[in-house]
């Protein structure tokens, strides 16, 4: 029957050399989520590396007297909002880990699991639509987002990045998790054929995934100053779900 040939076909696997256009739209949703986090909180939710450090230095501030012997024993709002960005991105990386059980090229993980990411950038739009908080924050030390429905907001957009990213790793392509660009850099530097003229995929989707991580960006704040954040998640949502389909007509091994 046509549903079980469906059934079927969702059970083959993708061909991870042919997934270049999902993968750099992943990358362009990397741009996207990030640009709107850092304009309200100064948090990227796909940076955790900046995140992780930032928590460092929350705890070296117990340890530094100021003037008048004075110790700072606050926690930050910034330090609240990393520390809640880097553990939502490891709760969506551990719910990524589900499509081990399912089998990680294949074509209806890739489609569940990118819905899934959908559905938490969707939740993230609903919720700072709910909270009532402004898109942009004029200063470092005055981030727009303060409440508790904007922090739910942060968790679940790192949580899409972080399920994304373990989706990208383990397709094994050049994109390597669609998340963190400065892998990307050094080995697109690295790359023995940097400067050849002809095709050479190493480079070229290196260069792709840069490209579209930048573009999402910018594209994700002129859309943020139209329309706010709740809107530019409400796109996101739309940009995740075509992503969605999309894996539907990769070619399979």
């Amino acid at each position: 029957t046509k549903a079980q040939s469906f059934w079927n076909y969702l059970n083959t696997e993708v061909e991870p050399k042919e997934c270049t256009g999902p993968l750099a739209a992943f990358c362009f949703m990397t741009g996207f989520i990030d640009a709107i986090s850092f304009s309200s909180v100064f948090v990227w939710c796909g940076f955790q590396t900046g995140n992780f450090v930032q928590l460092s230095l929350a705890l070296a501030r117990l340890f530094s007297v100021g003037p008048g012997g004075a110790i700072d024993q606050t926690f930050h709002r910034a330090d609240q909002q990393a520390l809640t960005s880097l553990l939502a991105f490891n709760v969506g990386a551990f719910i990524g880990r589900l499509g081990d059980r399912i089998g990680p090229q294949k074509r209806i993980w890739l489609v569940f699991g990118t819905f899934l990411q959908t559905l938490f950038t969707m939740a993230a739009a609903l919720t700072i639509w709910k909270s009532g908080q402004p898109s942009v924050a004029d200063d470092r030390g005055d981030p727009s987002w303060t409440n508790a429905l904007s922090f739910v907001c942060l968790a679940f957009m790192s949580m899409s990045l972080g399920t994304q990213g373990i989706i990208g790793k383990r397709l094994n392509t050049q994109f390597t998790t669609t998340i963190v660009l400065t892998t990307v850099w050094v080995e697109l530097m690295a790359d023995p054929n940097l400067f050849r003229r002809k095709k050479v995929i190493t480079r070229d989707h290196k260069l792709i995934a840069a490209s579209s991580l930048f573009i999402g960006g910018f594209m994700s704040r002129a859309i943020l100053d139209k329309i706010g954040s709740a809107g530019a998640l409400g796109v996101g949502t739309g940009v995740r779900l075509l992503i969605t389909v999309s894996w539907l007509f990769v070619p399979g091994k």
